[in-house]
C-alpha cells in the first residue's frame, strides 16, 4: 500500500513508527507544514516527506490525519473527495456544526472513514465489553471512569484544546458508549481550578467530575485531572449484578494501597497515555489498513465520533451553566 501520513507532532511521529514498519505498508509519505520536521521523521524510518499537498497529491491507498485540530475537516473532506481511505484523529472537527457537514460531506463520496479512539483497540477495554455482551457481569448498574494525567498539557495547547470535556474525556465518552451499548441520556458536570492559572485563563478547569445518566438509568461517574503526581491513570469500573470488571487495574496503575501488608501494584506507573496504549494504536493502525483494502468496515465512524462529541458538548455546557443538560438539547 501506498500511505500517506499528514502531520509529524506527537502522536503523527507514534503513527509514523507502526506504519513505516507494517508489512502492508510499501511506501510511506509524511506530509507537515514544516517540512524538515517531516523530513527528519522520515530519514530514520526509509518514508518519504514533504508538505501536505504533495503528498495528497501522490496517489495514494490511504491517508492517516494526525495534524491540527482546527486542519481536520478540511484534509478529511479532501480525501473524500478524491476517493481515498482516511484515518482522522479526534475530533473530525472543533465544532458541532462543521462535524455535521464533515459527516453529510464523506457520506456522499462513500468512503470509508475511521475516526481514532484507541481505546477500543486495547486489550482491557475489549475485555470488559464482550463480559457486558456475555451477562458475566449481569444487569449493568454503575460505572465509573478515571482519566487523569500526570502533568498538564502547555498553555499554547490548553487554549486552543476546546476544554478538558472535548479534549481528554471525549475518551471516557466513547469507551463508555462502546464497552456498555447503551447512550448517555444526561450529563451534570463540574470542575476546579487547582493549579496553573493559563486554564481559568483560557475559560478551562484542570480538575473535572461528572455524573451521567444511561438511556437505561445505569449511573455512571466520571473523574479527571491534569495533575495526578502518581502517574498516568485510566480506568474503567463496571460493576452489576453478577460482577465487577476493571480495565487498567493492572501492575502499572498508579495506585498505592493504604492497608498494611498489601504492597500491590508493584510495578512502576505508567508515564503517559502514549505508552500506556502503545499495543492498542499499533492495533488501531492495523486495523485502518485493513479498512483500507475493503477487507473490514470502519470500527468507529464518524457517527461515532458524533456522539461522543454530543456528550462533550453537553457536559461543557453543564460545567459553564451549572446544571443537568439532557442530550435530547445539544441534539
Amino acid at each position: 500500500m501506498r500511505v500517506g501520513l499528514l502531520g509529524a507532532g506527537r502522536i503523527g511521529a507514534s503513527h509514523a513508527r507502526f506504519l513505516g514498519g507494517h508489512p502492508q505498508v510499501d511506501t510511506l509519505l509524511i506530509g507537515d507544514a514544516d517540512v524538515r520536521r517531516a523530513a527528519a521523521l522520515a530519514g530514520p524510518i526509509g518514508a518519504r516527506a514533504g508538505d501536505p499537498e504533495t503528498v495528497l497529491a501522490a496517489g495514494l491507498d490511504a491517508v492517516v490525519i494526525a495534524t491540527p485540530t482546527s486542519t481536520h475537516a478540511e484534509l478529511l473532506v479532501r480525501a473524500c473527495d478524491a476517493g481515498v481511505p482516511v484515518f482522522c484523529e479526534k475530533p473530525v472537527a472543533p465544532d458541532l456544526r462543521t462535524t455535521l457537514e464533515v459527516r453529510d460531506r464523506a457520506a456522499k463520496t462513500g468512503v470509508p472513514v475511521h475516526v481514532g479512539f484507541q481505546r477500543r483497540f486495547d486489550a482491557g477495554y475489549s475485555a470488559a465489553r464482550q463480559a457486558v455482551l456475555d451477562g458475566r457481569i449481569g444487569a449493568l448498574h454503575r460505572v465509573h471512569l478515571v482519566t487523569a494525567d500526570p502533568a498538564p498539557p502547555p498553555a499554547e495547547y490548553v487554549r486552543s484544546s476546546g476544554g478538558i470535556f472535548r479534549d481528554c474525556h471525549i475518551h471516557d465518552f466513547d469507551i463508555l458508549r462502546w464497552v456498555t451499548g447503551r447512550e448517555v441520556d444526561s450529563v451534570t458536570a463540574v470542575g476546579a481550578n487547582r493549579g496553573d492559572a493559563y486554564f481559568s485563563a483560557a475559560g478551562d478547569v484542570d480538575t473535572s467530575a461528572a455524573v451521567l445518566v444511561m438511556d437505561d438509568g445505569t449511573l455512571a461517574t466520571l473523574q479527571g485531572s491534569r495533575y495526578n503526581g502518581a502517574g498516568y491513570d485510566v480506568r474503567m469500573e463496571l460493576s452489576g449484578t453478577a460482577g465487577t470488571w476493571v480495565v487498567g487495574l493492572d501492575e502499572r496503575a498508579p495506585l498505592r494501597s493504604a492497608e498494611p501488608g498489601v504492597d500491590w501494584p508493584p510495578g512502576d506507573p505508567w508515564t503517559d497515555f502514549q505508552e500506556r496504549f502503545e499495543p492498542a494504536y499499533a492495533n488501531e493502525i492495523g486495523t485502518f489498513l485493513e479498512m483500507a483494502r475493503g477487507r473490514t468496515g470502519s470500527p468507529c465512524t464518524i457517527d461515532d465520533a458524533l456522539e461522543a462529541f454530543l456528550v462533550a458538548e453537553a457536559a461543557t455546557l453543564s460545567l459553564r451553566e451549572g446544571r443537568r443538560v439532557p442530550l435530547a438539547e445539544i441534539r
